[in-house]
């Protein structure tokens, strides 16, 4: 599923205009995005939590030349689902 098929869906299913679902689908992504940007987590009942981990730099392996090489410190999203989501995929 693409963003453009969540926007048709709420079209059909919400009755408001594509212009309109697809400002609404936006806005949504773009508040989520902006609040994991500051750190916080999100948390959307019935469905699950995203929250941003660190990790800390480490030691890799280059698989083509096994030679060693520094991996960088980054910041990973993390999303659990929520026991409603967990019972509705699996019966």
């Amino acid at each position: 599923m693409t963003k453009i098929d969540i926007i048709q869906d709420v079209y059909e299913k919400l009755g408001f205009s594509k212009k309109d679902s697809a400002i609404i689908v936006e806005s949504v992504f773009e508040i989520i995005k902006d609040s994991l940007a500051r750190g916080e987590k999100i948390k959307i009942s019935g469905f699950g939590n995203f929250s941003i981990k660190e990790k800390k730099s480490r030691r890799g392996r280059n698989p083509q030349t096994g030679s060693e090489i520094e991996i960088s410190a980054r910041k990973v999203l993390t999303f659990k689902s929520s026991q409603v989501l967990r019972k509705a995929l699996n019966g």
